[in-house]
């Protein structure tokens, strides 16, 4: 078992993070990152996950590995949280129909995108086994899916040309927000809400700055300088947020994808947000850790079995949907959620480190 750390701690609170905003009107949502950022806890949680892959593919076990057995550990990290994704998604419709069946409201059942199922239930679950069907906050695991998918590209790249990485991925980014390219979706026709073409900077960007050479090993150099840089993005950022300012897409140039605050393609202005995040508050878990130990150590675990948790985080934010559906939302009503969900959570992570250590 790994001891507290500023990856799993940051991780952690990500987590906690993207329960609140997965319940609408939760009370608590005007207090976490969105709120105060242009960018929110998805880009760090993806961000996170790529500084993790970098840690993996800087261990002694995994640089001792050839190409071929590179490929199959990561593509089985990839069918793992695939797996994953497929059970959560069955549980999260199990909810809903639960939750229709006893509020006795057959509406219920279009909430999160879960129409199709109920109404098209073959092609539907084709769709979800493609994962060209996904519930409205159950989309991050499929874009996960598809980074890990790709993640023995990243190392490998990284370790027989690592100064083409970069350099690559910006190509990539670059080639989707100016063609506007994204996997459709299927019955229902649209689009991915997280475009694997634009999202896969984030975790790149992750990959490269938690290297202790090339661009990571500069940044960690500069470290001062980049972050008096990083201020008065992030003060825009806050100014962004609070007062819920974002260009007007009819007035921009084209591509219009490189100005805009846009999620789905995980925009510049929001890549900023979240790099001037990072080097702001980066480094900043030592204070935490000594002033504040406890959360140190709580938030740790939650990041450590940050699968496990992720996938409870998502049903409990589903149930919670339900919950305030049914007795109205409220401070009490709200601050028992996110207590219950964050009990849960952290249940979670306690059971999965149990399990470890009672392997034989």
């Amino acid at each position: 078992m790994r001891p507290p750390n500023e990856i799993d701690f940051w991780r952690g609170l990500a987590l906690v993070i993207i329960f609140i905003d997965h319940v609408p009107g939760l009370v608590f949502e005007s207090y976490t990152l969105r709120a105060i950022s242009v960018s929110d806890a998805a880009e760090i949680f993806v961000f996170l996950a790529g500084w993790s892959l970098r840690l993996l593919a800087s261990s002694r076990q995994m640089r001792a590995m050839d190409g071929f057995h590179v490929i199959l550990r990561l593509e089985s990290r990839a069918f793992t949280i695939f797996a994953a994704q497929i059970v959560i998604t069955e549980i999260a419709l199990a909810i809903t129909a639960a939750g229709s069946l006893y509020l006795e409201n057959p509406l219920l059942l279009e909430w999160n995108n879960a129409a199709a199922v109920f109404q098209d239930p073959m092609e539907a679950h084709i769709g979800l086994v493609l994962l060209s069907h996904q519930l409205g906050y159950f989309d991050i695991l499929p874009l996960y899916v598809v980074l890990m998918a790709g993640a023995p590209i990243v190392v490998l790249v990284d370790r027989y040309a690592p100064r083409m990485l970069m350099p690559l991925s910006l190509a990539i980014y670059c080639a989707t927000l100016v063609s506007g390219a994204n996997l459709p979706t299927w019955p229902v026709e649209g689009r991915w809400y997280f475009d694997p073409g634009a999202w896969q900077l984030n975790f790149v960007l992750g990959f490269v700055l938690a290297g202790a050479t090339g661009l990571g090993g500069f940044v960690r150099s500069q470290r001062e300088a980049v972050r008096w840089l990083a201020v008065p993005v992030l003060a825009a950022g806050v100014i962004a947020a609070h007062y819920g300012w974002s260009p007007d897409p009819l007035s921009l140039p084209e591509p219009r994808l490189f100005l805009m605050f846009d999620k789905t393609y995980a925009s510049p202005p929001r890549i900023l947000g979240l790099l001037a995040i990072v080097a702001v508050f980066g480094g900043g878990y030592k204070y935490i850790s000594t002033w504040a130990h406890p959360l140190a150590v709580f938030f740790s675990k939650l990041g450590r079995n940050s699968l496990n948790v992720f996938c409870v985080c998502s049903l409990l934010s589903l149930i919670s949907q339900f919950v305030r559906f049914w007795l109205g939302g409220g401070l009490l009503t709200d601050t028992l959620v996110l207590l219950s969900a964050i009990a849960c959570m952290y249940a979670t992570a306690w059971l999965s480190e149990w399990r470890e250590r009672i392997k034989p």
